[in-house]
């Protein structure tokens, strides 16, 4: 009996299933394993990690011929917790006409006069597009919030900013989450969670190599004392932010190669769901392209000539091939 091939979804699902918040449990973030391998060596996640970038870029080309829908990907976690390396890595192939990634930093004073979420929803992807966001407006329910001096800065209406600021933000962006996907957009957010102690070895990996060394800042180990702070925010938006539409993937990301393993697979099970397929021609179309292809072929025919007889002759007589036709008597007789 012929075994029926698994489906793709079916053969990534224990890369995807573990580690997806959707709302409908109680999620606790101490309970999520950084160091979590899926019983999997590296060579076989490096096996994995191939095939599905071969797969996203065969959807990604899909995805924007048809034109529909967009995918929006985002990207939190720690500082050394692997975001610019897993974008790199997990979207190697993948034609940058199609995909974009925008990073955002530390707000500019144009940005600051406007709502929180204006800069990101500027670089919102368009239909057909892959939108990538290494960071984004989480930021604002984030760092705002472990460092209230900065949320002073946001020129917000004295009266506006109470003690549900925040729950007021998760408000508003899972309803602007929600309209979005109703819009087109397929929302994948990801939280690359390391653990302290592997975010202390990257820091000084990073200053042991001289390369590495633009990577390190004086203010990623300030940040690092804010640890126990940022985890329990970090929990915080998980918890309130989390829907079937616009689900959290909590990515165990002490070995980078596995985060790789999921963060690949998510995406293209997420792509393979939307049934994408080239556009199909019209009829009309197609009878359009038949005379197109006549014409063609036919000026192809014209701008061929055939060379004289006497002169295919003398080429294969020069190759000591056979002449056919009349025979030419040799010159003794």
């Amino acid at each position: 009996m012929t075994k029926k091939p698994t489906s793709l979804a079916a053969e990534l699902t224990s890369f995807i299933t573990p580690f997806r918040i959707d709302g409908s449990r109680k999620f606790h973030l101490a309970s999520q394993k950084t160091g979590e391998k899926g019983g999997l060596d590296k060579g076989e996640g490096e096996k994995i990690i191939e095939a599905n970038r071969k797969r996203l870029s065969d959807f990604q080309e899909k995805l924007y011929a048809q034109d529909r829908w967009s995918l929006l990907i985002i990207f939190q976690g720690m500082d050394a917790a692997g975001k610019d390396s897993a974008i790199k890595a997990v979207f190697e192939g993948v034609n940058p006409q199609g995909c974009e990634v925008t990073s955002f930093k530390v707000p500019t004073s144009h940005e600051l006069d406007h709502d929180f979420m204006w800069r990101t929803t500027v670089a919102l992807p368009e239909r057909g597009r892959i939108g990538i966001f290494n960071r984004s407006y989480y930021e604002e329910c984030l760092v705002t919030r472990v460092h209230p001096a900065i949320l002073a800065k946001q020129k917000i209406p004295p009266k506006l900013v109470t003690k549900n600021i925040w729950r007021e933000r998760f408000e508003d962006i899972a309803a602007f989450e929600r309209y979005l996907s109703r819009q087109g957009t397929v929302i994948l957010k990801f939280f690359l969670n390391v653990s302290k102690k592997e975010q202390r070895a990257r820091f000084l990996d990073r200053l042991e190599q001289p390369a590495k060394n633009w990577k390190f800042s004086m203010n990623d180990i300030s940040e690092r004392g804010y640890w126990a702070r940022y985890q329990a925010v970090y929990q915080d938006i998980v918890r309130h932010t989390s829907a079937p539409l616009a689900p959290w993937f909590v990515v165990p990301a002490d070995h980078k190669w596995f985060a790789r393993v999921v963060i690949g697979s998510v995406i293209v099970s997420a792509l393979d769901g939307l049934n994408l397929r080239f556009p199909r021609v019209d009829k009309v179309s197609q009878e359009e392209f038949a005379k197109v292809r006549e014409a063609l072929e036919q000026e192809g025919s014209r701008g061929v000539r055939k060379p004289a007889r006497g002169k295919q002759a003398n080429d294969k007589r020069a190759k000591g091939e056979p002449v056919k036709g009349k025979q030419i008597e040799s010159a003794a007789k």
